[in-house]
């Protein structure tokens, strides 16, 4: 008696064992049009609680009401979304829906086909769309109907058919459940690590306060952007050896070099334009360009993780305007607490091991993510992978 692995080895072997019927996507689902409505519209008419669905590309969504758009234009059964634009993609939806004229969707119209079997195994098919579309399309990658009309589906009998969705229906339930704990793990981090920030940076009466103007030896704007800036240069080189930092939260730089603003200290930056208030440390020899206020402590009253940490605990305002900004002025008059250089150092040594233990976190968990997805895409593409019927 032969021994099979699993249910689906089985259901095949019994069903199926010469291979399947492949089957034009057209054969099998009649295709939906969507109707004219804009961006402007979808987000007018979008409520909480709308009955029903508006697709637009990528992961635009609105849910209106019944009464907002034609009833002929209301689909009210069980289907598959194209996202032809962009982003190629396709989402199941079994509730009443419609999409934008440019999308397109399929409802299966065969009583021996799972419409479910047929989005997963579209989804194996995502990563050969996406490539068409961009080499069909010069500006935004761009399916044509006939590129999902003329797709071959294979067909094989109905009960493997459900098999393989029960079994990644639970996969995708398990994926999601994984992702939901990962992510309430970083936030658990985030706020123990919030807690302990403000535990540590509340001070009684016993210390005083100053200006950041008395306990920084310069704080200045960025100049000009330098004239051997080089736009392009994503690393460090001979002619263009230090960083340049803008306003922007995210810790990437180009690479130039200015003499005049060059700034030969640790110290610490605020972004004050765009994400106002933005504020990290700075190793020596870097150049800021506007837009980024540099502050140098004074060594010998506060030490720059003191400053950085502090900071996260401030207001930090800005002056008015049609524009809101951060000015040198605004920034020297902000007040801070100030303990003793001991104390300080003592207090961002325990802050600093919580923050890398929140940013271990944080930096792996997309990585962990990721890993999950691409092991539930394999099993997902073993499991929809068949041998075609050849016939007799």
């Amino acid at each position: 008696m032969k021994h099979y692995r699993s249910k689906i080895e089985k259901l095949i072997a019994e069903l199926c064992p010469e291979g399947v019927e492949f089957r034009e996507l057209n054969n099998v689902a009649e295709r939906n049009q969507g109707f004219g409505i804009t961006a402007a519209q979808m987000k007018e008419l979008h409520r909480e609680g709308g009955e029903v669905r508006i697709f637009a590309g990528g992961n635009t969504v609105a849910d209106i009401g019944y009464e907002d758009i034609p009833k002929k234009n209301v689909i009210i059964k069980p289907s598959i979304v194209v996202k032809s634009r962009g982003y190629i993609g396709f989402a199941f939806y079994d509730k009443p829906f419609s999409h934008k004229s440019e999308l397109w969707s399929y409802t299966v119209t065969d009583s021996q086909v799972s419409l479910r079997f047929v989005y997963y195994y579209l989804l194996t098919q995502v990563g050969a769309l996406q490539r068409k579309a961009r080499a069909t399309s010069v500006k935004i990658p761009q399916l044509s109907v006939n590129d999902t009309d003329s797709l071959k589906i294979p067909i094989p009998p109905l009960p493997v058919q459900e098999e393989i969705v029960r079994i990644l229906d639970n996969f995708t339930e398990l994926e999601a459940e994984l992702e939901a704990e990962l992510e309430a793990e970083l936030e658990a981090r985030k706020k123990q690590y919030e807690h302990y920030r403000e535990e540590l940076l509340t001070f009684g009466d016993d210390v005083e306060w100053k200006e950041l103007g008395e306990v920084c030896l310069s704080i200045s704007a960025g100049g000009d952007l330098p004239k051997k800036y080089s736009k392009g240069q994503k690393a460090p080189s001979h002619e263009f050896p230090y960083p340049v930092f803008s306003n922007g939260t995210e810790d990437k730089a180009l690479y130039g070099y200015s003499d005049e603003y060059r700034i030969d200290h640790e110290a610490v930056t605020i972004s004050a334009r765009g994400t106002i208030g933005y504020h990290t440390i700075r190793q020596p020899k870097f150049t800021p360009i506007v837009r980024l206020l540099v502050l140098i402590p004074d060594d010998e009253k506060i030490c720059a993780k003191f400053l950085n940490h502090v900071l996260s605990v401030t207001m930090i305002g800005h002056s008015g305007g049609s524009i809101p900004q951060l000015t040198v002025p605004n920034v020297k008059r902000i007040r801070i607490p100030l303990p003793d250089i001991d104390e300080q150092n003592r207090i961002s040594d325990i802050l600093d091991k919580f923050d890398a233990l929140t940013n271990d976190i944080s930096a792996g968990l997309p990585a962990e993510i990721k890993a999950r997805r691409q092991q539930y895409e394999h099993y997902r593409n073993q499991l929809l992978t068949f041998k075609e019927y050849a016939g007799k």
